[in-house]
């Protein structure tokens, strides 16, 4: 009973069928109409002149995945057109069997010679018939109808421009420099002031060296007794003025030396002043 009901079923879906218009069509007599990025078969264009515009650069034939293409050339040689001398491929073959239509043969073609046509080749045989020699690419330029992508359009959508720069960066870039130079100048006084002050701090701890070595000769040339101890400029002074052998040290008044008797915390400190002061007193009384 089941397979009885399967074919009443079959039976009303071709009697449903049976006065539709038919929707196929007799290629190549005749064509459907097609969308309009359909790209089927391939041309080599002229330029505006009539000059061949493929140079034989071989981008098109590195670049293509299936390994489909083969130009013969660069080639230099006059162009008959101009008289001038250029590049000219000197055979350009492609195996329309074995390709993918990924276009990229198209997009990388830097003088637009190769372009991609709406209407397919017609069917053949052998795979030999649908080998495009170079006759065969020049002769689809006038005889098929070319697609809208060329390698310059096709670049430009891979290429998007780049967005405007504000010009507000720049302006921040022309204060910046003058912000900072600013705290620069006003540091500069402060340096020399540095600088000016420098040499009185540094001759300080120069002078209590000197006033060190004078202290330290001192008990050489003169009795151990006659010094009153932290009286460092008399101590010096006195060996110079007394002749050899004489009983000077005594002589010296002790108020004398008093005087320049300079504290024991002053010459701690390294002050040079009482130290330079010492021997023009002591010198009179010699």
């Amino acid at each position: 009973m089941g397979h009885f009901l399967d074919a009443i079923r079959a039976l009303a879906m071709v009697g449903k069928n049976f006065a539709r218009t038919p929707t196929t069509s007799e290629f190549p007599n005749e064509q459907r109409s097609k969308a309009e990025r359909y790209r089927a078969s391939f041309a080599l264009l002229h330029e505006d002149d009539g000059d061949e515009a493929c140079i034989g650069c071989l981008q098109c034939e590195k670049i293509c995945p299936s390994k489909i293409i083969a130009v013969k050339g660069p080639v230099k040689r006059d162009s008959p057109i101009s008289g001038k001398k250029r590049s000219y491929a000197d055979d350009f073959t492609l195996d329309l069997s074995a390709c993918i239509f990924c276009e990229l043969c198209v997009q990388v073609c830097p003088t637009d010679a190769i372009v991609m046509t709406r209407e397919q080749e017609v069917p053949a045989y052998g795979r030999e018939d649908l080998v495009l020699t170079m006759a065969k690419l020049y002769a689809n330029e006038k005889s098929k109808t070319k697609a809208w992508g060329t390698g310059t359009k096709l670049m430009g959508m891979q290429t998007p421009p780049k967005p405007a720069v504000a010009a507000a960066p720049a302006t921040a870039a022309t204060v910046a420099p003058a912000t900072v130079a600013t705290p620069a100048t006003a540091a500069a006084p402060a340096t020399k002031a540095q600088a000016a002050v420098a040499p009185v701090t540094a001759a300080s701890p120069a002078a209590a060296p000197a006033a060190a070595a004078s202290v330290t000769a001192a008990p050489a040339a003169a009795a151990p007794g006659a010094v009153a101890p932290g009286a460092a400029a008399s101590v010096t002074a006195a060996p110079a003025a007394v002749a050899p052998g004489a009983a000077a040290p005594a002589a010296v008044a002790p108020a004398a030396v008093a005087p320049a008797a300079v504290a024991p915390a002053a010459v701690a400190a390294g002050a040079a002043a009482p130290v330079t002061a010492a021997p023009a007193t002591v010198a009179p009384a010699t």
